[in-house]
């Protein structure tokens, strides 16, 4: 699949201002520092589409992006910073719950999770969330540009037997070097077909 259109379209910071834009959905979901602004943008080639952050937390809000004029990418606050208040992170909580409950036109969500690093328990019960609410996910393995290409395979057995999943459910993958995007491209373009 070729991306050739992607636009901002809203920011959505309270539970009652969840719209239906009438497209699929694909949800990009993970800890702060994990990297899902530079996956985003390195998937739809813009570099400044959805807001990068030296600082781990900054995603606040639940960001929508029109790709194609035929689905949407959905960028969810990073979970587990801990400099958040707790009153940030239960507010952050409940508006990732509401989304990931009640979205009818959600088809995918990422799980995104440092491949150099062992899965959390916030990831941990990311996964127990999304199978408790029977919503289809799949693990993306960031930062894959990190660690040496014979060392891939070793870092994804330790993080499907952390998680508790097959090892073919996850996909290594870089947005530095462009590894493994492509193969996203593809999983997404079937769903938006099938």
């Amino acid at each position: 699949m070729i991306i050739k259109s992607a636009e901002f379209v809203t920011s959505v910071a309270s539970q009652q201002k969840l719209q239906d834009f009438g497209l699929p959905e694909f949800a990009f979901v993970g800890r702060s520092n994990v990297g899902k602004s530079s996956l985003i943008n390195a998937l739809t080639n813009r570099k400044k589409l959805a807001k990068a952050s030296s600082t781990p937390g900054r995603t606040r809000l639940i960001n929508f992006f029109r790709i194609n004029n035929a689905f949407m990418f959905v960028d969810l606050p990073g979970y587990g910073y801990a400099l958040a208040s707790k009153a940030e992170q239960s507010q952050w909580q409940g508006l990732i719950g509401t989304y990931l409950e009640y979205s009818t036109s959600l088809r995918r969500v990422f799980v995104l999770v440092d491949i150099r690093h062992e899965p959390s328990e916030k990831d941990k019960q990311m996964l127990e969330y999304l199978y408790y609410y029977n919503q289809p996910f799949s693990v993306i393995a960031t930062k894959a540009d990190k660690i040496a290409r014979g060392q891939i395979d070793k870092h994804l057995t330790i993080i499907a037997n952390t998680l508790g999943i097959g090892k073919d459910n996850i996909i290594p993958a870089s947005a530095e070097t462009g590894y493994g995007l492509d193969k996203i491209r593809d999983l997404i373009e079937n769903l938006v077909q099938g």
